[in-house]
């Protein structure tokens, strides 16, 4: 099978003009992806083509020969140096919002086009497909041919993190303009949609991560509350199985099967909205979670569970904010070696400090009674308590921990790796080095009065960020020195 049927060619063309761009690259796409489903769909209602099926994603190409300096204030929207910079494009509606205004960027800070053109990059027919509910894809085997044979599949030789990890080698002298490719994106959304039972257009660009349910039951709540209220901003609540209210007293069914990651969104226009992930127990699924969602290119994620108090001044319902992680989780050891440094990002940090004392109306010395700004470790086996004390408990000491978790410094790291801003503040819900283990009684009792007032906490904290401009909130901390121009 040596023939190839492609769409009809549609030529290059420039772009000053960053929605008249966008415009094109879903024109482009939706060409490519109804190509191949109208395709698809043929085959698997009569026999099997007697060609190979190739559609090509879009593509977003600039190039410049200026030294000229930007406004050196700026961690995004510019390239640093001339040369050409392509990055292919997946889901161009799905990324309105985010493609309008990294394009307009590039343009206004380099006074340059960009050029709008189809890559040379397969779409694979699994992603092409995948949001269309009224196509389904065969297992290997199922249909009466081979689906490689006759259509792209995705293909994770290609489907890396090379251009966030900084391993990235250009081919032909081109560089990346985005920090990810359109397979690596399509495998996320994918991924998203299994993990979570939410389609990623639900999303919002505030993402609080939290270990226990309980903090969705108060979610829940508050979003009800914000949808009775008119002058909220809120539009609508999303809960798993893509189930959405508008009406703060309207039911949600009962019966939905709990996915891995339980996903609830409070949107707002333009995506401005909380999205709040149950991640569960591990830095494993810390991971997973936070590797997915950074396609989406959010704002900023916090950390909002709980945690085991290292200080005998501290109390169970005590707040910990991290300045600081040591990262014994082992998940991303092969992507960001543990002597990288996580640094706290400022921005974060004054919006956390501010929250709790929003909430807890203490502030200054006062507030030191109930929270403690330090390291907080975070480690990969649970039972840590179990083993000998003395090996882990002077790591714990010389690190100046005041807080352990097993989530915290994967999802602070991740975001340092993915230059999505980040921050964790944890609530003391046992002490075990000093026997106050985490057991029922004790923990349905800190529950009842904690979980709300936590909660809050990081909304608060959310909510001040979404009025700071993204200038701000996206420091040049988390750029390395040849970046990437978009977000």
């Amino acid at each position: 099978m040596n023939k190839i049927l492609t769409p009809d060619t549609r030529p290059a063309e420039q772009f000053t003009d960053a929605k008249a761009a966008v415009e094109r690259l879903i024109d482009l796409y939706s060409q490519a992806t109804g190509f191949l489903t109208a395709h698809f769909q043929k085959a698997m209602d009569s026999a099997a083509p007697a060609m190979r099926i190739r559609a090509f994603y879009p593509e977003i190409r600039f190039t410049t020969s200026s030294y000229a300096q930007v406004d050196s204030r700026l961690s995004f929207g510019h390239v640093s140096s001339p040369g050409t910079f392509a990055a292919t494009i997946t889901r161009p509606e799905l990324f309105r919002n985010y493609l309008t205004q990294q394009i307009g960027l590039l343009i206004e800070n380099h006074g340059q086009p960009v050029t709008i053109t189809v890559s040379d990059t397969p779409i694979p027919v699994h992603f092409a497909v995948s949001h269309d509910d009224s196509v389904t894809i065969p297992q290997e085997g199922a249909a009466e041919f081979t689906l490689r044979d006759v259509f792209d599949v995705p293909d994770l030789s290609t489907t890396n993190d090379d251009i966030v990890n900084g391993t990235c080698l250009p081919l032909d002298g081109v560089r990346p303009l985005a920090p990810f490719t359109a397979q690596r994106v399509d495998y996320s959304l994918a991924r998203l949609a299994h993990y979570t039972a939410t389609d990623p257009e639900h999303f919002q660009s505030h993402v609080l991560f939290t270990n226990y349910q309980f903090y969705v039951t108060e979610f829940e709540e508050y979003a009800r509350a914000m949808l009775r209220d008119p002058e909220s901003g809120y539009t609508s609540f999303v809960s798993t199985g893509n189930f959405e209210i508008t009406d703060g007293d309207a039911a949600l069914p009962s019966s939905v099967k709990t996915p891995q990651m339980p996903t609830y969104h409070l949107k707002r226009a333009n995506g401005l909205g909380i999205t709040l992930v149950n991640i569960g127990v591990g830095p494993s699924n810390a991971k997973t979670a936070t590797d997915h969602i950074a396609v989406l290119r959010p704002h900023a994620w916090l950390m909002v569970g709980h945690c085991a108090g290292l200080r005998n001044t501290q109390a169970l319902g005590d707040f910990v904010l991290a300045h600081g992680y040591l990262r014994e989780d082992h998940v991303l050891d092969d992507d960001l070696p543990v002597w990288v440094p996580i640094p706290a990002l400022a921005e974060i940090q004054i919006a956390l400090e501010d929250a709790v004392e929003q909430v807890t109306q203490l502030e200054g010395y006062e507030l030191k009674r109930i929270m403690r700004t330090g390291t907080v470790a975070t480690i990969d086996n649970r039972n840590w308590e179990l083993r000998d004390q003395s090996g882990p408990v002077q790591r714990l000491s010389q690190s100046r921990a005041v807080a352990l978790d097993m989530e915290s410094a994967t999802i602070a790291a991740n975001g340092y790796r993915f230059r999505v801003p980040y921050g964790t503040l944890l609530c003391v819900s046992d002490k075990p080095l000093h026997g106050e283990l985490k057991l029922p009684g004790m923990a349905s009792e800190f529950y009842k009065t904690q979980v709300a007032r936590h909660l809050m906490i990081g909304i608060r904290a959310m909510e001040q960020l979404r009025d700071m401009p993204l200038e701000r909130l996206h420091s040049r901390k988390l750029r390395s020195f040849d970046e990437t121009a978009f977000l």
